[in-house]
């Protein structure tokens, strides 16, 4: 066992006075955050002894150590070294004495009913519900906006723990029947079955291997993609190649599904098929990594003897085909529009010069659309926060859709049929907040208003703009008590993602408050990577300019540490996946910034990451190690290979599951394993492993509350705050 030494709090509040009523009445008014001035005391970690194997790579001609390789393989002695190191952490976190106060609280504050925005399926209308602790919501069913719900589906019966999650639910065009997909302990693998929406029965039908897809109705079947069944062994890794579409008509099994596309040629792409609201058309998008850029293809399927054709056959740009108007293909694309236009195409005549623009491109990007009610309804970012627009059918504006504040908007959903629909409005502050638009009168009426047991009107939002290194202004969203003085000792919270085109926006979160009640800061940078600003933006951060991202959020530290929100004590540097990956090139580069770092499920071995499963999907975003010079720039980055020996690093907590086949959890068992050997004693470095979870989609309640409470007694711990020590 390798021991370090780390320093822990002392004075706190002994476990056993953690859930009091007392406790409870005076958390329920707000809850202080105070240093202790109790004296630290100097506590060894003793680490599992991690084997390191002979193995070096030849990256052209630069040879690389590898020595963890052996964590890359499921094995039983990979199990046991797991379950040593969450022995180590669960007994560090076992013995911060006010992590169950932290548990207790959040649990509280968790429990308030949770809703979804209704949406209209053969005249029925539908919603999900959390009743506040459930671990899976609750689909529910209405005649009318009036009439009592009742119970459609429940996925908390598919499984004891919670640990079985719905990820698809698609209603037949007549409503009949529902494809229901289903994935197991957080895996990308999905199994979708077939429901009889009447009884609720689920019939034979039960299709496996399902993965990057969507069920698509058309008569009385549906198209879906999958591959083909992994082999043996370590099917949570093995690389996925050779993407498939099928039809599945109902009451026939998988066996007899009809091939609907492959591509032999190319193993690495990737088929999604979807058919229009009137079934008149099959769409096919192909994609050759996840950064957007897709080919387009169809299928006109109102014709017996119509071929599968291509719109646009190459990966240069995005298309998104949002609806049909008769023959003709409604298209969002960043073609010659980097923050997106709206377009016209006749399938029949695909070129580019016989395309109609519907909506032009602006300042503000676009990040969704609708058609509803015989209107084109728009949803742009203006710096990271929504704005919706309302067009008729020929592109002509009409009117505007009132929000509430500065936040984010998500829903619209509907036939050209329907008169009204539902939004959902959110902000960092706001409570998921569901309204209903009349689409005929452009009116906004409140439908649902969202209770939870904290004051939200005690805090504020504000946008500022910071200089990163090259000189380029990022917004960043910021949030605290109002008042909060800046004298550099506040506890603040830094994360952000920066990648793959994904925007941050404003948005709810109730674990935040508690973080938010006891005085601290929460930041949220929009890192270029992101799509805040269209493609420009986002390719300001790809290969070869991914620094910029790690600079971006340097230069975001660096500002609220230079204005006095924080010092580098007192904060914390949060990200998962390509976030995690973010916070573990910061802590490489710039260790003394922060004082605790959380990298969650985050790709760490930038040289191997396209081996594993979809990471593939990940190389035109990053570039790859078996490119000469794309090597060189991920060997300058990759937080695996820059930990350096003796380097002082921020206590961290690399946080993982063991069923992630998304980013496999061996980049995080390397990552640690290598700054536990290297990092210079004082802070710990500690792993935690979730058992029977994933990516983190579908996690249940109970999961979701404890890594939480884990997580923020981790950070007040190597703060030095205890926040319930005047209680």
């Amino acid at each position: 066992m390798k021991k370090t030494t780390v320093l822990l709090l002392a004075g706190g509040l002994t476990a056993a006075s953690a859930c009091t009523t007392t406790q409870k009445d005076t958390t329920a008014t707000g809850m202080t955050t105070e240093t202790t001035a109790a004296a630290a005391e100097e506590v060894q970690l003793n680490y599992p002894e991690t084997k390191k194997v002979d193995h070096v790579d030849d990256y052209h001609g630069t040879k690389v150590a590898d020595p963890y390789r052996w964590l890359e393989t499921h094995t039983e002695e990979v199990d046991s070294w797991i379950q040593a190191q969450n022995e180590v952490t669960q007994s560090y976190l076992g013995d911060i004495n006010f992590r169950d106060n932290i548990k207790s609280r959040l649990t509280e504050i968790w429990n308030y009913p949770k809703y979804g925005a209704p949406f209209k399926k053969a005249g029925k209308y539908y919603f999900y519900k959390n009743d506040g602790l459930q671990n899976q919501s609750v689909l529910y069913v209405q005649e009318t906006l009036e009439s009592e719900p009742k119970v459609f589906f429940d996925p908390n019966k598919l499984s004891s723990d919670g640990t079985v999650a719905l990820t698809a639910f698609a209603f037949s065009k007549d409503g009949k029947y529902v494809a229901v997909g289903t994935s197991s302990g957080g895996s990308d693998w999905n199994t979708y079955q077939v429901m009889d929406a009447a009884t609720g029965k689920m019939l034979n039908d039960k299709l496996e291997w399902v993965k990057f897809s969507g069920p698509s109705w058309y008569k009385d079947g549906f198209f879906y993609s999958r591959y083909d069944a992994p082999t043996e062994g370590n099917k949570l890794a093995n690389k996925n190649e050779y993407h498939k579409v099928y039809y599945h008509k109902v009451g026939t099994p998988q066996s007899q599904d009809q091939l609907i596309y492959e591509d032999k040629a190319h193993a690495l792409r990737n088929f999604y098929g979807q058919t229009t609201n009137d079934e008149r058309f099959l769409i096919l998008n192909a994609s050759e990594g996840a950064s957007g850029a897709n080919a387009l293809f169809y299928k006109d399927l109102a014709d017996p003897k119509s071929t599968i054709k291509p719109i646009v056959d190459n990966f240069e740009n995005e298309y998104n085909v949002v609806d049909n108007f008769g023959d003709k293909l409604l298209v969002m694309t960043n073609k010659n529009a980097p923050r997106y236009r709206l377009v016209l195409i006749d399938p029949k005549k695909p070129q580019e010069a016989n395309w109609k623009t519907v909506v032009p491109e602006s300042q503000n990007v676009i990040r969704g659309i609708s058609t509803v009610g015989g209107r084109i309804i728009v949803t742009y970012m203006k710096d990271a926060a929504s704005q919706v627009v309302v067009y008729d059918q020929s592109g002509k504006q009409l009117n505007t859709v009132e929000l509430p504040t500065l936040g984010t908007v998500s829903g619209f959903s509907g036939d050209q049929k329907d008169k009204e629909t539902f939004f959902t409005f959110t902000s960092f502050t706001y409570p998921p907040t569901i309204y209903r638009y009349d689409v005929p009168s452009n009116k906004v009426s409140l439908f649902r208003k969202t209770e939870v047991n904290v004051d939200t009107e005690a805090y504020e939002t504000k946008q500022v703009f910071y200089t990163s290194k090259d000189g380029t202004k990022v917004p960043m969203f910021i949030v605290h008590k109002k008042g909060l003085k800046l004298d550099g000792t506040n506890p603040t919270y830094l994360y952000a993602y920066g990648g793959f085109n994904i925007s941050m926006t404003p948005s709810f979160s109730i674990a935040n408050m508690l973080w938010l009640e006891n005085g601290g800061v929460y930041a949220m940078p929009n890192l270029r990577g992101g799509g805040e600003y269209g493609e420009e933006w986002h390719k300001a951060g790809m290969t070869p300019n991914k620094q910029n991202v790690f600079d971006d959020f340097i230069a975001a530290a660096e500002y609220l540490i230079d204005q006095k929100y924080t010092s580098s004590e007192k904060l914390a540097v949060a990200g998962g996946s390509n976030g995690g990956l973010l916070v573990g090139a910061f802590m490489t580069q710039r260790p003394e910034l922060a004082k605790v770092a959380l990298p969650a499920v985050g790709v760490m071995d930038m040289l191997r990451f396209h081996k594993f499963t979809i990471g593939w999907a990940w190389v035109p975003e990053y570039g790859s190690a078996d490119n000469a010079a794309q090597f060189e720039n991920l060997y300058q980055f990759s937080p695996l290979h820059n930990i350096k020996e003796g380097a002082k690093y921020p206590a961290t907590m690399v946080k993982t599951a063991d069923h992630d086949d998304r980013v496999v959890p061996a980049h995080s068992f390397k990552y640690i394993s290598e700054l536990q050997a290297k990092g210079a004693p004082g802070n710990p470095y500690l792993i935690r492993v979730d058992v029977r979870a994933g990516h983190g989609a579908g996690k249940p309640t109970s999961l979701v509350i404890q890594e939480w409470a884990d997580t923020y007694a981790f950070i007040y711990q190597n703060m030095g705050v205890n926040p319930y020590l005047n209680q």
